[in-house]
């Protein structure tokens, strides 16, 4: 068996914006394990110790991962992390939460394949697709 997980790096932020995530996606933060907390305390610089070594934050079937990196943070280029919801309205909400503070790239609408499809980068610098898509007869060839 086989699993892909996304692990997402933040620039000192992963403690406010797993929080931030775990509220907007109605679930549980499974692990938020501080650098003070794990064996290599003594080694991480001061400035370090509050910040998160490890995160998880479980989504349906899947974990979202993560942790502060920011000695060699870069802002995520080339990817999304993308949400398959099933009602639009939850769509609509899941969006417009992770749009506030954030950069709206493509608005939430209809398209061929979905009833609601959006692209945003939330207020963490994390690019989010959100798709609700349609039954697959109606769009599939």
């Amino acid at each position: 068996m086989m699993q892909v997980n996304p692990y997402l790096n933040f620039n000192g932020n992963c403690k406010e914006a797993f929080a931030f995530y775990a509220k907007v996606l109605k679930t549980d933060i499974v692990m938020m394990l501080p650098f003070s907390g794990t064996p290599m305390a003594d080694q991480a610089p001061p400035e370090m110790r509050d910040l998160i070594a490890h995160a998880q934050l479980r989504i349906g079937d899947c974990v979202l991962m993560a942790s502060d990196a920011p000695s060699n943070y870069e802002q995520p280029k080339g990817m999304n992390v993308t949400l398959g919801i099933e009602a639009p309205e939850e769509a609509e909400r899941v969006f417009n939460a992770l749009a506030e503070g954030g950069t709206v790239q493509m608005p939430l609408a209809e398209t061929f394949w979905a009833q609601r499809f959006g692209m945003v980068v939330d207020r963490f610098g994390i690019p989010w697709m959100i798709n609700c898509e349609k039954p697959r007869e109606q769009w599939a060839p």
